[in-house]
């Protein structure tokens, strides 16, 4: 049996929120990244209720920070037990001055930025909790990217 592998996969794109369905999807991005011997990088897309909260003052900076690394560390804990390398990041995944920012093309904007081999990002039902984003990211990652995607 050969060594060779159809793709080389350096790293692994994973967008996250507070969804079960985006700590699914990290699942299966450090399973892809443990098989190819890549790192995974996990980015906190924040929602449009978030971005406007933190923009107008409503929310407190270190609440938006507590949450996001409370979803960093489940990343970092489910990236651990397969063994891979993890890094993060958090991006505004809607802008009230840019009309063309949204989930879908922060996830490609930053798939881009690091060179990013592949990308997996969660399918969501839309629950309407201001926390969960990625619902509607994932068709326009499998339309658009450039990568491979598995959607999970």
């Amino acid at each position: 049996m050969s060594d060779r592998r159809p793709m080389d996969v350096e790293l692994v794109l994973v967008p996250v929120d507070r969804s079960e369905e985006s700590a699914n999807a990290v699942e299966h991005a450090a399973a892809v990244a443990a098989e190819y011997d890549a790192a995974v990088h996990a980015v906190h897309v924040l929602g449009e209720d978030v971005v406007r909260a933190i923009e107008t003052g409503v929310v407190d900076d270190e609440d938006v920070v507590a949450d996001s690394d409370a979803i960093q560390e489940s990343a970092h804990d489910i990236a651990d037990r397969y063994g891979v390398a993890l890094s993060t990041s958090v991006a505004y995944g809607f802008s009230t001055k840019m009309k063309l920012r949204h989930p879908g093309s922060v996830v490609l904007d930053t798939a881009e930025e690091l060179d990013a081999d592949f990308i997996v990002v969660p399918r969501e039902p839309v629950s309407g909790d201001p926390g969960e984003v990625l619902a509607k990211a994932a068709e326009y990652v499998l339309l658009y990217a450039s990568q491979p995607v598995l959607s999970v």
